[in-house]
C-alpha cells in the first residue's frame, strides 16, 4: 500500500509499505478516506521532532473499518469512523482518572519510536490499537482546540486571546466563543487566517501591524486578557502570552514545544499566573465535541482549504510549509 514517509528534514516521500495486520484483540484496521496535514507534522518535516527515516507520518484520519479484532465492540467492519491522534489503554492509573493523554501505554500515530512506534495515518490503511477508545462513528472533530479552551479554565464573560491561527488556533477561537468568552482576540500575521477568525466572531489582531499588548489592554480596561492560548509553540509567542495576560490569569500552551524554552519566571511569579501545557486529552473530549458539532455550535469545515491526492503529498507539505494552506486533506 502507499504511505507518506519521512526521509530527512524537508523531505517526505510516498512509498510502498506493507499493509497493517491485526495484532491484538482490540485492534482495528481502517481504510483511510481522508487524512490531514497538521502543524505537528511540520515539526517532523522540519526535523524538530525526531523520527526514523522511512516512518509513516500523519495522525488525523477518517475512514472505514475493514478489519476488527474479537475484542472490538464499539465499532464494526463497514463503519465510517474518525480516530483520535493517540491511543490509550483505558486501564492504567491515568486512564482510570480520565487523563487519557497521559496514559502510560499511550502511542501517538506517526511520531516514531519516541512516542510508541505507531505507524501514521497518511496511508491507504492504518492499524488502530485500543479501537474501542480511539475510534468513533462520526465526521471531523476539533479536539485539540477544544481542549485548549476547556483546560484553560475559561469562564463565560472572560476575554481570551489566541496566538497563532492555524487549524488548532482557529478551533480554539470557536471553542472559546462556544464556552461564552465575551471577546476573543485572534492574533496572526496571515490576512486569510485573520479573516476566518473574524468570521467566527473573533477580533482580528494583525501581528506586526498592531501592538498586541495595546489591543489586549484596550479590551480589558488595562488589565490584560483572562486567558491566553499559545497555539504556536515558540518561546517568543510564549513571552507575548505572559505579557498580555492579566494578573492571576492563565496561559495555556497547546502548540508543540520540541525544545527547551526560556520562561520569564519573574514576571510569571509577580503576576501570580498559571501556566499550563501538554498534549490534548482528545479521547476525553471527543464525545462532547461531537455533540456540540451535531448541535451546530462548532463547525470546523471552514478550516479545510485544500483537498489533494495522497500521491501529491510532497507538494502538499511544500504548500503547507509556505503557509499557503490552512488545512490540507490528503485523499488516498
Amino acid at each position: 500500500m502507499r504511505a507518506v514517509t519521512f526521509q530527512a528534514p524537508g523531505e517526505v516521500r510516498v512509498d510502498d509499505v506493507p499493509e497493517p495486520e491485526l495484532l491484538a484483540p482490540d485492534d482495528a484496521i481502517v481504510r483511510i478516506e481522508a487524512t490531514g496535514v497538521c502543524g505537528s507534522d511540520l515539526h517532523i518535516y522540519h526535523g524538530r521532532v525526531k523520527i526514523e527515516p522511512g516512518f509513516t507520518i500523519g495522525h488525523e484520519y477518517v475512514g472505514t473499518v475493514v478489519a476488527a479484532g474479537e475484542g472490538v465492540h464499539r465499532v464494526a467492519v463497514g463503519d465510517r469512523v474518525l480516530g483520535c491522534f493517540q491511543t490509550a489503554c483505558g486501564e492504567c492509573f491515568f486512564c482510570r482518572r480520565g487523563n487519557y493523554h497521559r496514559c502510560v501505554n499511550s502511542r501517538t500515530f506517526g511520531h516514531g519510536a519516541g512516542l510508541g512506534s505507531l505507524q501514521g495515518t497518511q496511508a491507504d490503511q492504518a492499524l488502530v490499537p485500543h479501537a474501542n477508545l480511539v475510534l468513533r462513528r462520526v465526521p471531523d472533530v476539533m479536539g485539540t482546540g477544544f481542549h485548549a479552551a476547556v483546560s484553560s479554565g475559561l469562564q463565560p464573560g472572560d476575554v481570551a486571546a489566541v496566538l497563532g491561527l492555524g487549524p488548532v488556533g482557529l478551533c480554539a477561537v470557536q471553542a472559546a466563543r462556544a464556552i461564552g468568552a465575551a471577546r476573543v482576540l485572534a492574533v496572526d500575521s496571515v490576512p486569510e487566517r485573520l479573516a476566518v477568525a473574524e468570521s467566527f466572531g473573533a477580533i482580528p489582531v494583525h501581528l506586526g501591524e498592531q501592538d498586541v499588548r495595546a489591543v489586549a489592554r484596550e479590551y480589558t480596561e488595562g488589565r490584560g486578557v483572562d486567558v491566553c492560548i499559545d497555539a504556536v509553540g515558540d518561546p517568543r509567542v510564549l513571552d507575548t502570552a505572559i505579557r498580555i495576560t492579566r494578573a492571576v490569569g492563565t496561559v495555556q500552551c497547546i502548540g508543540v514545544y520540541a525544545e527547551r524554552a526560556e520562561v520569564h519566571m519573574g514576571l510569571l511569579w509577580l503576576k501570580s499566573m498559571t501556566l499550563c501545557g501538554g498534549q490534548a486529552n482528545v479521547i476525553g473530549h471527543v464525545d462532547r465535541v461531537l455533540a456540540l458539532m451535531s448541535a451546530g455550535v462548532l463547525d470546523p469545515s471552514a478550516l479545510v482549504t485544500h483537498h489533494m491526492p495522497l500521491d501529491d503529498a510532497v507538494e502538499a507539505y511544500a504548500i503547507y510549509d509556505r503557509r499557503e494552506a490552512l488545512k490540507i486533506v490528503l485523499q488516498p
